[in-house]
């Protein structure tokens, strides 16, 4: 058994006991109140679900199990030389809350290393889907199709106890978490590089056999661990991390579950934000001379954009009232891989211009940029400029925490979700309305 399965196993009995108390003891209590705006509104701020992985501050943005990130990315253990933390140690933080040792991070990347061979027959299925089929369905058909992989099924059809269901979706995560690096930049080159796959090298972690794969040199590993830390998780409530849950709860296995929590992630609501974000800034320049505006001039477009209706892309955040940390680690890094970028140039006068623009304008509740507004870019730079692929991206790092509370709610054994609906009329009587 792996380090990061054994502190696994001996951190869940406490936390069953834990529950099982709330829920004995204190079933009772009341925690929040629903209103009906709520009923039409996405269930927008409605405490009703649970996660010890990640919890969104308003004003610290995302703590991962209790960090923020700039501690995670200061305390996580890295690669000798590298700036950037081991993915690995990140996915190990997420399961046990503790920040790993050299052992445990040694264990964790060497039990990926045994685990992320791709089976041969999920080539031969992406090779015969139409070549311009989008990516992020791709990505997704490679991970339903991997199902046939579980332990979890044959496991639970034999009998398993419910107290050890956590042992075979723990096994269906880490495999498919392994695989999904190699996935991912497999159907990058094979759509937008010539068909030209770049096998794995079995001495690199996580993050480093990506941008290898990629076939991007040095310092893309960086980025690529960043990328994948920054958008493992981001509570349970958005789209892909409820999705992947909600399926889950069914006792689907997780190539199930993941494959419908990527489907959420690859709508223009969530998943699709970043790409949408980099092509209004192209737009942007275009409009401009292709040459970088005055302050003035940005001024004056970012007015005239808002005066016709429309958003600012990358600035908002539903529950954060300060900028996003994990745009301000982006832009740390961007300040010092690439200032002279001239699109990274205009992220930054935007960044200067548009949220003193937002808080005279008066409706936005948070005038700061968001992820968002900045991840596009860097790929970019990089030589990444397929915008569609940004998703995939996007949907690996995803993939670490909604595996991990998928690993959580089976070792907790939280019930199959089914909240109960109301028809309008009834609401219209709750309300008054005669």
């Amino acid at each position: 058994m792996s380090k990061l399965k054994q502190k696994l196993a001996e951190k869940i009995p406490g936390y069953r006991d834990r529950v099982t108390k709330l829920m004995k003891e204190y079933g009772d209590t009341v925690v929040d109140q629903v209103h009906i705006r709520q009923f039409y509104g996405g269930m927008r701020g409605l405490k009703c679900l649970t996660t010890d992985i990640s919890y969104l501050d308003p004003e610290e943005g995302i703590r991962f199990r209790g960090y923020t990130i700039p501690e995670c990315l200061e305390k996580l253990p890295k690669p000798k030389g590298a700036e950037m933390p081991y993915v690995e140690g990140h996915i190990y933080l997420l399961l046990t809350g503790d920040i790993p040792g050299e052992s445990e991070i040694k264990d964790v990347v060497e039990d990926f290393k045994k685990r992320r061979r791709v089976p041969h027959y999920i080539y031969d299925m992406l090779r015969a889907m139409p070549r311009d089929t989008h990516p992020m369905t791709m990505f997704s058909a490679a991970v339903l199709a991997l199902q046939r992989e579980s332990e979890f099924v044959p496991r639970y059809n034999a009998g398993l106890s419910k107290m050890e269901y956590w042992d075979p979706v723990y096994e269906d995560s880490m495999n498919l978490l392994a695989k999904l690096p190699e996935i991912a930049a497999y159907i990058y080159r094979m759509k937008y590089k010539g068909d030209t796959p770049i096998a794995p090298d079995p001495d690199l972690d996580f993050g480093a056999n990506f941008a290898y794969m990629m076939g991007i040199d040095h310092p893309y590993e960086e980025i690529s661990r960043l990328y994948f830390i920054l958008h493992s998780d981001h509570e349970s409530g958005n789209v892909s991390a409820h999705t992947t849950h909600l399926v889950g709860s069914a006792l689907s296995d997780p190539y199930y579950s993941l494959s419908a929590g990527l489907n959420g992630l690859a709508g223009p609501l969530h998943g699709l934000a970043n790409q949408e974000v980099l092509r209004w800034i192209q737009q942007l320049m275009h409009k401009l001379g292709n040459k970088l505006p005055t302050k003035e001039e940005l001024e004056k477009f970012v007015w005239d954009t808002l005066n016709s209706g429309q958003v600012i892309p990358g600035y908002g955040h539903a529950v954060l009232r300060k900028t996003d940390p994990r745009y301000t680690a982006q832009r740390e890094f961007a300040l010092k891989h690439l200032p002279d970028d001239p699109i990274f140039k205009l992220v930054s006068m935007l960044y200067e211009v548009v949220p003193p623009i937002l808080q005279k304008h008066g409706k936005a509740k948070n005038p700061w940029p968001n992820v968002d507004a900045h991840s596009g870019v860097i790929q970019w730079h990089y030589g990444v400029t397929e915008y569609d692929f940004y998703t995939v991206m996007f949907g690996v790092g995803r993939a670490i925490g909604v595996l991990s509370n998928l690993i959580w709610d089976r070792a907790v054994g939280q019930a199959i979700e089914r909240p109960k609906s109301l028809t309008t009329e009834m609401l219209e009587k709750i309300a008054g309305i005669k």
